[in-house]
């Protein structure tokens, strides 16, 4: 890694350019990743990555570089380049480092710190594929292994010295049935900030059950009605419309520039007075967990929405120099090579007082979302388009057949107006999310929940 000397002597250099503040993110990546299709591996990928990102503020203003070398005079170079613009005659005083090593949330058992156990994990991967395709009707499955074990090194002009080893593992599968001309597939990907021990929880009977009857279901499903309607969505990975149609919102990454509709509402009511949501990143072995986030400050519990009204935002170092809003420890960034900016860790809807049953009956004609899609948003706005992978109909208060094709389009500010009940049934999944600075794991979630008028978006 880094030594604290060269740290030290390019932070003063920083520093003596006239930046009023300087960091250095170094980063090691080791990364696996095994792939089944067609029954067979495919191909079994492993690599090492290592690199330094520096970052400069200049008032308001951030450069970044970075390279994969760790020498000093190299080091020096980019600084003095990414710096040329802007450095000013105006000297400052770097402070000295307090070293700090950051121990682990959850104990690690299998991670790549240790040798792979690379039949296990075909074995596993195998085991699903043998019992998905005991249905004739299943014509493809893919499965892929991931994991990846990275320690990362924060120096700052502030004194911070901090070292932190993550481990993540996800393993995606997905399911493809046919009926003559007609297809259906089903996904699920369960992940953690945890080691190979994570597949020992997952029974590949019972996944692949889950996943055969979800893709079975929509084969079989007749077209959606369209219109708008109530709609129930169920918890999980329905929380995906919160974070992508109001969360990112909520970073300042957009609330600095004005670009969020949410960015002069601090204190208001944003949301039906049932609503509370949550962005946490202490969450033990969740998929979007961390210890300290990607500037080194620790993680935290960040109340977004209390009862329906604003109370917190996502701020990084630069949000907050921006805004006047306090860090939350959401600096986050895909590696070295993007400078950080404040992102989601585990964010979700939290658990309400309401009944699934009573949800349901509480509805005389609409649709009920059991399992959400992929969708797209409109920056700013959080207008947004989803597909359902898995819904049904809602007739008379009671769950009827099951239909495809189905969308639910319309704006994340206006949907958390329009939610009426909220379930008891909290529960998490693991995605994935790009923004400005790169692709970074994180965990949506939600419980059911009930939307009085949402557009249905649907064939029939």
């Amino acid at each position: 890694m880094l030594d604290s000397r060269t740290a030290q002597d390019v932070i003063s250099a920083g520093c003596d350019l006239g930046a009023s503040f300087v960091d250095i993110f170094v980063e090691r990546s080791v990364y696996e990743a095994i792939t089944l299709r067609d029954s067979e591996v495919k191909d079994i990928k492993t690599g090492t990555d290592f690199g330094i990102g520096i970052r400069a503020i200049f008032g308001h203003k951030s450069v970044y570089g970075y390279s994969n070398i760790a020498e000093k005079e190299e080091l020096l170079r980019i600084l003095r380049l990414i710096c040329e613009m802007d450095k000013t005659g105006k000297s400052q005083s770097p402070r000295s480092f307090n070293h700090q090593k950051i121990a682990g949330q959850v104990k690690i058992e299998q991670g790549l710190n240790k040798p792979s156990p690379y039949e296990e994990k075909i074995a596993f991967l195998r085991s699903v594929d043998e019992a998905v395709r005991k249905n004739s009707k299943v014509t493809q499955f893919d499965a892929l292994s991931m994991q990846k074990w990275q320690t990362i090194q924060v120096f700052d002009s502030e004194g911070l010295a901090m070292e932190d080893e993550r481990h993540a593992i996800r393993i995606p599968m997905t399911v493809i049935t046919a009926d003559g001309s007609n297809q259906a597939r089903a996904f699920t990907g369960p992940g953690g900030t945890r080691g190979w021990e994570l597949a020992k929880t997952i029974r590949p009977e019972e996944v692949a059950d889950t996943l055969v009857r979800r893709a079975l279901t929509v084969l079989k499903a007749d077209p959606c009605p369209a219109g708008k309607m109530p709609v129930v969505i169920d918890n999980g990975f329905g929380g995906v419309i919160f974070h992508e149609a109001c969360g990112h919102l909520l970073e300042t990454t957009s609330v600095e520039k004005k670009a969020s509709v949410f960015h002069d509402k601090m204190g208001e009511m944003i949301a039906s007075s049932v609503v509370s949501a949550v962005d946490d990143g202490t969450i033990p072995g969740q998929w979007g967990s961390l210890m300290v986030d990607d500037e080194g400050m620790p993680t935290q519990k960040t109340q977004l929405i209390k009862d329906g009204r604003l109370n917190s935002f996502l701020v990084d170092r630069l949000g907050s120099m921006k805004t006047g809003y306090e860090r939350t420890g959401s600096a986050r960034r895909q590696s070295y090579k993007y400078a950080p900016a404040s992102r989601m860790r585990n964010t979700y809807i939290d658990a309400g007082h309401d009944d699934m049953q009573d949800m349901i009956a509480s509805v005389s004609f609409g649709l009920y979302a059991k399992v959400m899609g992929g969708g797209s948003v409109t920056p700013g706005t959080g207008d947004f388009n989803f597909a359902v992978e898995e819904a049904y109909i809602i007739k008379d208060g009671k769950i009827g057949k099951a239909v495809r094709g189905a969308t639910l389009i319309g704006s994340g500010p206006q949907v958390l107006k329009s939610i009426s009940m909220v379930g008891k049934n909290l529960e998490l999944s693991p995605g994935m999310c790009g923004s400005v600075s790169g692709s970074i794991n994180v965990t949506v979630g939600q419980p059911s929940i009930k939307v009085d008028e949402i557009l249905v978006g649907g064939e029939a």
